[in-house]
């Protein structure tokens, strides 16, 4: 493998002579709502993928599950996303504050089509929709409001090539170390070993915020 690349595209001209152009359904799939179908899948999905980029155009992509329906449409324009306790890094939230922009990418399990919705977020605590998104007595503090600009399914083909949803593609969570001991050793000084006590206190840390702080 060389270290240069054969060619760098730099113009979208470029790239469409090369690759081709989009067939026209594939342009006006694109709706600027949600229809009966976008919201059937929406309600049927348990997770979804929201990516953000900072005011410097910095991209970040960050997973958000839940019960399935656990995103609210609130009309053919407007999503609700519910944002439960995490790290408090905040990567989206304050991404969202820069740079309103997101793209929203929602699966269901066994579905190998995709449901792809692109709008403009904000950073909100609204109490009637929070306490809608409430589980076990425990509400969420803030959610993500989405004004839709445009809507559109995606084909099977991502997910028939990684075979993502088929019982063989599943791995042994074995083959890796706990991300506990992972990310103690990515923040260690070079040529260091973190501790096998450290270790496993943190991974019970882990644990326990996964059993007692999901919501």
């Amino acid at each position: 493998m060389s270290a240069q690349p054969t060619q760098v595209f730099e113009s979208e001209e470029a790239l469409r002579d090369y690759i081709g152009r989009p067939l026209d359904l594939a342009v006006a799939k694109a709706i600027d709502h949600l229809d009966k179908y976008c919201r059937a899948f929406i309600e049927r999905s348990p997770f979804l993928c929201i990516s953000t980029a900072s005011a410097d155009g910095r991209g970040d992509v960050s997973p958000r599950g839940d019960g399935p329906g656990f995103v609210q449409v609130l009309d053919p324009h407007t999503l609700f996303i519910p944002d439960r306790p995490g790290n408090n890094r905040l990567d989206t939230m304050t991404n969202i504050i820069a740079n309103p922009n997101v793209g929203l990418l929602f699966l269901v399990p066994g579905f190998e089509d995709c449901l792809r919705v692109n709008g403009r977020a904000q950073v909100v605590r609204d109490d009637g929709l929070l306490a809608a998104a409430a589980v076990k007595g425990r509400t969420p503090l803030i959610g993500i409001r989405v004004a839709v600009d445009e809507a559109y399914l995606h084909c099977a083909k991502a997910i028939k090539r990684s075979k993502l949803w088929d019982e063989a593609s599943r791995h042994d969570r074995g083959a890796l170390p706990s991300i506990g001991k992972m990310i103690l050793e990515q923040t260690a000084a070079p040529g260091a070993a973190p501790d096998a006590a450290v270790v496993a206190e943190v991974d019970e840390l882990i644990e326990d915020n996964y059993r007692n702080a999901l919501y």
